[in-house]
């Protein structure tokens, strides 16, 4: 499996493990039976686990772009080194943006969020 693929199924794990995070908070907040049940009424989740919730939202809209661009590489044979780095760059910038996120550290959460992007951006031009 070439490396930027290896990375985009570490991204999906990661998108997982973000996923139990926000749930495990939610649960602490309003309970299992509130999550069971249909939700009506579900008050707003607040504190780490409502930043651990909207941080997983953000990861899956990502994780899509990254998707994308890892596959359509592969598909037209232009994965390398370089798609390589820039999923590599994504993933990390991705842990350290949930960590950031969850952690409530605001400025430093969006610049790990600038540098997921750049790996985008490298995956991309190795695309044009």
């Amino acid at each position: 499996m070439a490396g930027d693929l290896t990375y985009l199924v570490w991204s999906a794990i990661l998108t997982v493990v973000m996923m139990l995070i926000a749930v495990a908070g939610t649960c602490q907040q309003v309970g299992l039976p509130m999550l069971a049940g249909d939700r009506q009424g579900m008050p707003e989740i607040t504190g780490w686990a409502g930043r651990a919730t909207r941080a997983h939202y953000n990861m899956l809209e990502n994780l899509v772009l990254l998707a994308i661009l890892v596959l359509v590489a592969n598909v037209a044979r232009k994965s390398n080194a370089n798609t390589i780095l820039g999923a590599q760059i994504f993933f990390w910038a991705r842990v350290a943006h949930a960590g950031l996120y969850i952690g409530g550290i605001a400025w430093a959460r969006t610049a790990a969020w600038g540098v997921s992007m750049i790996g985008l951006l490298i995956i991309l031009w190795q695309l044009l």
